[in-house]
């Protein structure tokens, strides 16, 4: 898949990590693939001269009209789900319980509407504590503004540093109970053991 190298202006080379950037065809591509793949990436934001990111270290999966989890279940099509049909590559961003700003990034070829929920961070330097959606988005400053953006510079983007892998856990989903029983357990949600996870992993003696 293609990657955009990533060129910083001096002064915030020492923030960032060196990367490639990941463009629309890393998230052209089977939605569980790309969620398990985004472990061990950074998320950057950049707003107002200012640098923030942290690396990926738990996201869930949304398969679009047949779950009935998802936000386009049954084909679904309204103006907050819109962004959600594609192209791939964009962020999906809503508000939820009132409160909570939560951001997902647009998978598949267009027309086909799936998406990855980013759900925690380990974060990076001057960053506050994201392990949660809500608190993803408070700590990366993420709203309504940033809906149906590429994730593409300046604003939102995702790179790939080279870091290591870690072991990879793959759990239910979080807060779907009312899904159904079927989808409420399916192994959507991927992770690493990591201090940031929005839940701890229940792990056997």
């Amino acid at each position: 898949m293609a990657k955009l190298r990533l060129k910083l202006p001096a002064t915030e080379r020492t923030v960032l990590p060196s990367g490639a950037i990941l463009d629309a065809s890393f998230f052209e591509r089977d939605t569980r693939v790309v969620a398990r793949d985004l472990l061990d990436k950074i998320l950057v934001r950049r707003l107002d001269g200012n640098v923030m990111w942290g690396r990926l270290v738990e996201v869930e999966a949304y398969l679009g009209p047949d779950d009935l989890a998802a936000h386009s279940k049954g084909g679904r099509r309204t103006l907050r789900t819109e962004v959600m049909f594609g192209p791939p590559g964009r962020a999906y961003v809503y508000f939820t319980y009132g409160m909570h700003w939560c951001l997902n990034f647009v998978t598949r070829e267009a027309g086909v509407p799936q998406a990855v929920l980013v759900r925690a961070l380990e974060p990076g330097p001057g960053v506050g504590r994201c392990g949660g959606p809500g608190l993803v988005t408070r700590a990366l400053s993420v709203d309504r503004a940033l809906n149906g953006v590429p994730l593409c510079p300046p604003d939102l983007y995702v790179v790939d540093d080279g870091a290591p892998r870690r072991r990879v856990f793959v759990t239910p989903r979080i807060g779907v109970e009312g899904s159904g029983e079927d989808w409420a357990g399916r192994p959507l949600r991927f992770c690493w053991d990591s201090s940031y996870l929005s839940r701890r992993l229940k792990k056997k003696p």
